[in-house]
């Protein structure tokens, strides 16, 4: 079956275990030259406030990118995940040695207790995470619908990024009428612009 055929729920697993498979080393030096491409890019640069996000498995390592957007001088922000109503807050980290704490969903996410909220309209630059991801922008993520639900309420000026291993861009991704697209992926090879 082609990868245009496929289910969401197929192309993630298949992503997943292609990740999986890789050497560690191998692994590394990729999620480093993403990492490279990104801080190279002009809209990161460019950019004050920034969202990122800490990864779930079968996503690109954010962790080492948000350590090193402070030697930058941005304004990170990250998601903390309300299961209940599968909304998230966006809340401004200083210190992710001090500031985060595992959340509901096994992630380290903003303590809300230590950081303060950032309305959506500030965000400069969303990091979105995935699992999967086309040509087109096309978005596979982890099936919660967090960031599907998030992306149209970011302002029409925020870029919305990906981060993505050459290994999770796909051929197509089946888009239902819910999800939404991302702008930008960036891969350890390419970046991509939404066409």
């Amino acid at each position: 079956m082609e990868e245009g055929q496929l289910s969401k729920e197929d192309i993630r697993e298949s992503v997943i275990k292609r990740i999986r498979r890789m050497p560690a080393d191998e692994l590394a030096e990729k999620y480093k030259k993403i990492e490279e491409q990104l801080f190279g890019f002009a809209n990161f640069l460019e950019s004050r406030i920034v969202l990122f996000y800490i990864e779930k498995p079968g996503e690109v390592k954010g962790r080492d990118i948000v350590d090193r957007s402070y030697h930058y001088n941005k304004i990170v922000v990250l998601p903390a995940f309300d299961p209940a109503t599968h909304t998230m807050r966006l809340l401004k980290v200083d210190d992710p040695r001090k500031d985060l704490k595992k959340g509901p969903r096994g992630i380290l996410e903003p303590d809300p207790k230590k950081c303060n909220t950032v309305p959506i309209e500030c965000i400069d630059i969303a990091i979105i995470p995935g699992i999967a991801y086309d040509e087109k922008g096309g978005r596979i993520g982890s099936g919660d619908g967090y960031y599907d639900r998030l992306i149209p309420e970011l302002a029409a000026t925020t870029r919305k990024v990906a981060l993505s291993l050459e290994d999770q861009i796909v051929t197509l991704v089946p888009m239902e009428s819910h999800d939404r697209y991302v702008d930008i992926v960036i891969s350890e090879k390419r970046v991509i612009y939404k066409i």
